[in-house]
């Protein structure tokens, strides 16, 4: 295996502030082989000034391109880089100090050509923040898709938190121009033959959005993704993809039975499954503000991922995302 060298790329529109808080991130890692390249996407408010304040602090490249979307970023940022190992990031992440030390000692250990890793919330996060975390990592919430569960084998790597060597790239190819870009590129490195794997200790802070709407739409859209993804790829759909579909029909049919019987005892299962939240949440964020929120971050992230499911079945169209769901 060759010596790593790795080249974080971080797409960013519009978001100078969130720039400021990874690159002061990645000044505090105790492995320091790696580049940064922040590629801005045709942004009106540039990061530009920001990236020149690190510039003596990182081996740090900008660019800025024409708006095409997140995947294309990536993709140029990929082309322009000079490492042998591709670390993608999310604008609104955070890293943690000892993140590359990690994740080179994994690779190192057991060299795989794709990792990706969880993300957590940190101590400093607003209680929105924390409860959208919840939400989006619990067991309860998504099964552990997203780097909860520890079978490693069912973990798809997602671009918020994702590592591919550069014989991946050659190879395979970039991100494609579509919702559910990563998942799909995940499919696509293992139909190749390339191993990837979940490096459980190599987590992220991820701050997400605190608009619970924008929060609604960016998990709409993970549901219609998850369609189009199986119409792409056969055989992709498991049975934890269709449990928030469940979980709407569900809690609509006992809803419309509380109402035509006149009896709320209907809603018991309902109200059983939302305290059983804010237990797991107060346990784990141990804060009963946060755990009520919790309460409703879970709801809103299981109808929206559920309703855009449904919506996609149905409609049978491919699915387009917005600037904001993109990112997200």
């Amino acid at each position: 295996m060759p010596h790593l060298y790795f080249s974080i790329i971080i797409p960013v529109f519009n978001r100078p502030n969130e720039i400021e808080e990874l690159l002061e991130s990645l000044t505090q890692q105790t492995d320091h082989g790696f580049e940064v390249l922040v590629i801005e996407d045709g942004s009106t408010i540039r990061c530009e000034e920001v990236c020149k304040q690190y510039e003596n602090l990182l081996n740090l490249k900008y660019f800025y391109k024409p708006n095409s979307g997140r995947s294309e970023t990536r993709n140029y940022g990929m082309e322009r880089a000079s490492g042998n190992y591709f670390v993608i990031y999310d604008s609104d992440c955070i890293i943690p100090p000892a993140y590359f030390e990690i994740v080179r000692k994994s690779l190192t250990d057991n060299y795989v050509d794709c990792y990706g890793g969880p993300d957590s919330a940190d101590q400093s996060f607003s209680n929105i923040q924390k409860a959208i975390n919840y939400s989006m990592t619990s067991l309860m919430t998504t099964g552990g898709i997203r780097g909860a569960s520890k079978q490693k084998e069912k973990f798809s790597p997602r671009s918020f938190n994702m590592g591919v060597s550069k014989a991946v790239f050659e190879k395979v190819g970039g991100y494609k121009n579509m919702l559910g870009e990563d998942i799909d590129l995940s499919i696509r490195i293992k139909s190749a033959g390339f191993k990837t794997t979940l490096i459980k200790d190599a987590f992220v802070f991820h701050k997400r959005r605190v608009d619970l709407q924008k929060f609604y739409k960016q998990v709409n859209a993970f549901g219609k993704a998850r369609v189009l993804l199986h119409r792409m790829h056969k055989g992709s759909l498991k049975l934890v993809h269709l449990l928030p579909m469940f979980f709407v029909l569900v809690n609509i049919a006992l809803v419309v039975l509380s109402l035509f019987f006149l009896n709320p005892l209907w809603l018991t299962p309902t109200a059983i499954y939302a305290f059983a939240l804010f237990t797991e949440s107060l346990v784990k964020n141990k804060k009963i503000i946060i755990a009520f929120i919790a309460i409703a971050t879970s709801f809103i992230q299981l109808f929206g991922y559920g309703l855009g499911f449904i919506s996609e079945w149905i409609s049978k169209k491919t699915s387009k995302a917005t600037q904001e769901e993109l990112y997200g």
